[in-house]
């Protein structure tokens, strides 16, 4: 075997971003093959993301992509364990690699998404490549497709958190920037569902038995307690659910009032929300 050169080793660096030292080693490791050097490098990276594998990974950005009409996007979170990653040229570039592969392929899942094909490499062996380079655990922690008469994106500043906004009733106008509004009412407030139809009746049940053992507790009498607990209940609608909030722009209106203000009969079909950590 030939002597591995620096020019070899900058070759292989230069092709895989992997450090001098790591190079060198799988270069020497290879005997001068830089097909199985690479190999190597990857494989290390399996071990550093196993490794690392009960790390918490609570930073990182979410990344969106939106059709050309707004009727489609996606959203998702690439989590890695520090701020300064996130920031990382290169994690930001497999992030937006993952979100466009993702409105192309549009998986049903996490799981599907990883196995998309990125060139010759899965997204899953992407993202292990990677964790080889920065040593640090990276994962996709959410993946969210949406369609509707206008899908308006919303990322709070930092990246941090995402929201999608489906609208109904658009009736031909731009509702861009109500979408926003909305979005922005969706990070700050983080409501349950869109309305009381869509609440979970597993919170449904919940609410209700907190609310009927607080009751019994003030000592009310037994034949008002269901009653008392759903004018409760109402409440935690009108608090939790997006239509019922007042509007944080105007706290004169609800959610539903501020949209029918825009253009009669607009109203949020569906909506999503993605934050890191």
């Amino acid at each position: 075997m030939s002597a591995i050169t620096a020019q070899d080793v900058n070759k292989l660096r230069a092709m895989t971003g992997a450090g001098m030292m790591d190079c060198k080693k799988a270069l020497t490791e290879a005997e001068g093959d830089f097909e199985k050097a690479i190999e190597i490098l990857r494989k290390k990276g399996q071990k550093v993301s196993a490794s690392r594998s009960d790390k918490e990974a609570k930073e990182g950005s979410v990344f969106v992509k939106t059709s050309a009409d707004k009727t489609e996007a996606v959203l998702i979170a690439l989590n890695c364990e520090t701020d300064f990653v996130a920031k990382n040229e290169a994690f930001q570039a497999l992030g937006k690699l993952i979100c466009e592969t993702a409105f192309a392929s549009k998986p049903a899942s996490v799981e599907a998404l990883l196995a998309q094909k990125s060139g010759s490499l899965t997204l899953a062996e992407k993202i292990t490549e990677l964790v080889g380079k920065i040593g640090e655990k990276l994962e996709v922690s959410s993946y969210v497709h949406m369609t509707g008469e206008a899908v308006v994106p919303y990322i709070h500043a930092g990246s941090k958190l995402g929201v999608l906004v489906s609208l109904k009733g658009v009736n031909g106008k731009d509702v861009t920037e109500a979408g926003k509004d909305v979005g922005m009412q969706i990070a700050a407030m983080n409501p349950v569902s869109v309305d009381e139809k869509s609440v979970d009746k597993t919170v449904i049940e919940k609410e209700l038995e907190i609310a009927k053992a607080q009751i019994l507790a003030e000592g009310k009498p037994e034949n008002m307690v269901e009653k008392i607990a759903q004018g409760k209940l109402n409440k935690f609608f009108k608090e939790n659910t997006l239509v019922h909030q007042a509007f944080v722009k105007d706290n004169s209106k609800t959610v539903a009032q501020y949209l029918d203000s825009v253009t009669k009969g607009l109203a949020v079909a569906d909506f999503k929300r993605v934050a890191i950590g």
